[in-house]
C-alpha cells in the first residue's frame, strides 16, 4: 500500500505518521509537499496534525486553498482512501469533504492529554481489525477540537452510520455527541482528533493506535487478492 503524506508549513506529525506506516508496516511512504498537485500513484493519502499555516484565520481555512488539496478532493472522490487526523480532520472540513467543523474547546482551554474512544463501526478498512464497542486509549493535543455540526447534520450523521469514534465520558472538548471521528457516507474519508499514530508504537507503551492501519492495510491486502 503506497502512503503520501501532506506537509503544510507548520505540519508536525508527518514524521510520527511516517515512523507508523514506513518503520513500523514498511510500506512504501513519501512527503507530499502542499504546492504540489500530482498524488502519483498513492493509495492512502494522509493529513497530518500540526498547524497547517499557522491556523491563521482558523485551523484548516487556508490549508483547503492548497494546489495539493484539489488532487486530495479527486482522490477522495475516486473512492480512494483519506485519513486526516487533528488538523488534517480540521482541514477535511473545511475543504468540504466531511461535514460539520471544529471549534475552540468548550473550556477555551488547549489540551494534552490521553482519553478512552470507543469504536463504533467495525465494518470500514478503517476499523476491521477492531471489536465494536472496543475501548481505545488515544492521545489528544488541540485547542480546537470541539467538533459541531447542525442538529439535523448530526442526525444524519448518527442514522448513517459515520460516527466511527466517540469520547466516553468524560467529554474533554464539548464535541456533540461525543463524537471524536467521522467518515463520509462511502467510508473512504476518515476524520479524526485523536491522535492514532502516536499510540502505534510498543516502545511508547501503547498500540492501541496501530489496530487502525494494520486494519487498512488487511483490508488493502483482501481487496488486491480479489483483484488478482
Amino acid at each position: 500500500m503506497k502512503c503520501g503524506i501532506v506537509v503544510f508549513p507548520g505540519s508536525n506529525c508527518d514524521r510520527d505518521m511516517a515512523w507508523v506506516t514506513h518503520h513500523l508496516l514498511g510500506q512504501p511512504t513519501r512527503f507530499i509537499w502542499h504546492e504540489e498537485t500530482d498524488l502519483g500513484e498513492v493509495d492512502l493519502v494522509i493529513l497530518p496534525g500540526g498547524f497547517s499555516y499557522g491556523d491563521y484565520l482558523r485551523c484548516g481555512a487556508l490549508a483547503r486553498f492548497s494546489p495539493v488539496m484539489q488532487a486530495v478532493v479527486r482522490h477522495a472522490k475516486a473512492g480512494k482512501w483519506v485519513l486526516g487526523v487533528c488538523n488534517g480532520f480540521q482541514i477535511l472540513t473545511e475543504v468540504g469533504l466531511l461535514p460539520g467543523t471544529l471549534m475552540r474547546n468548550q473550556d477555551l482551554q488547549f489540551i494534552c492529554d490521553r482519553v478512552p474512544v470507543r469504536v463504533e463501526r467495525v465494518d470500514l478498512p478503517w476499523t476491521c481489525r477492531y471489536q465494536r464497542g472496543q475501548v481505545l486509549t488515544l492521545p489528544i493535543a488541540h485547542g480546537e477540537g470541539c467538533y459541531y455540526a447542525e442538529p439535523q447534520v448530526v442526525q444524519e450523521l448518527e442514522q448513517s452510520g459515520q460516527v466511527v469514534f466517540r469520547y466516553l465520558p468524560p467529554n474533554p472538548n464539548g464535541s456533540v455527541g461525543d463524537i471524536a471521528g467521522i467518515c463520509n457516507r462511502r467510508g473512504n474519508v476518515l476524520g479524526m482528533m485523536p491522535h492514532p499514530e502516536r499510540a502505534s508504537d510498543a516502545d511508547l507503551g501503547n498500540t492501541d493506535g496501530l489496530g487502525l492501519f494494520t486494519s487498512l492495510l488487511a483490508w488493502y491486502a483482501e481487496t488486491a487478492c480479489r483483484s488478482c
